[in-house]
């Protein structure tokens, strides 16, 4: 194995995709394995946490954890900060993004149609605004998070929002974010970038 090889469901979403486009972002060949549900359960005690993405770079044990990866990609090639503290705010708008996955994960669990509709609606008018303002209070003058040019953090945004933006959430409207104009242009930006581009278009 000389090419990285990432490891994740046979599926362009959430966390495997983002390190997908970070590679893509990155210019760098490697090798896109993706498995079949059906697959997962005999895989899956193979992995360091049970879970996918992974990450195996020749000579080394494989990495989990799709923030783990993206900050492997970003500071192997060029797309995260060098200095420790501002790598340290890129990695906690991350770490946020996963945050939000996890409150919205919470709401599928609901059984009762009218509940989950509640809590949905809920989470539209009070949690994600809160989120959205957080990071939009770090965003400078962009278009990126961190100014003119993409690093893995914007992916990790980018690909955070995107359900919500596709419309996809039930009882989230897609306009959700849509009072939040820096995060709207970093989404517009990452996502009209020709690198991501020609990554979606495959």
């Amino acid at each position: 194995m000389t090419r990285p090889k990432l490891t994740y469901f046979d599926m362009p979403v959430s966390r495997g995709e983002e390190c997908r486009l970070a590679f893509a972002l990155a210019g760098v060949d490697f090798e896109d394995h993706r498995i079949a549900r059906e697959a997962w359960p005999a895989m899956k005690p193979t992995t360091p946490f049970g879970a996918l993405p992974i990450l195996e770079i020749e000579g080394h044990a494989p990495i989990a954890q799709s923030n783990a990866i993206l900050a492997y990609i970003g500071r192997t090639y060029g797309l995260h900060p060098t200095d420790p503290v501002e790598a340290a705010r890129h990695e906690a708008v991350m770490a946020h993004v996963e945050d939000l996955r996890a409150i919205v994960a919470h709401s599928t669990r609901y059984v009762d149609e009218g509940t989950k509709v509640r809590v949905r609606e809920q989470l539209a008018e009070t949690t994600i605004p809160a989120w959205a303002q957080s990071v939009e209070a770090q965003i400078g003058d962009g278009p990126f998070y961190a100014g003119a040019r993409p690093h893995v953090v914007d992916v990790k945004l980018y690909m955070g929002m995107r359900s919500f933006r596709r419309g996809v959430m039930d009882h989230i409207p897609a306009t959700v974010f849509d009072a939040y104009p820096k995060l709207i242009r970093l989404y517009d930006a990452l996502e009209s970038h020709p690198a991501a581009q020609a990554w979606m278009k495959k």
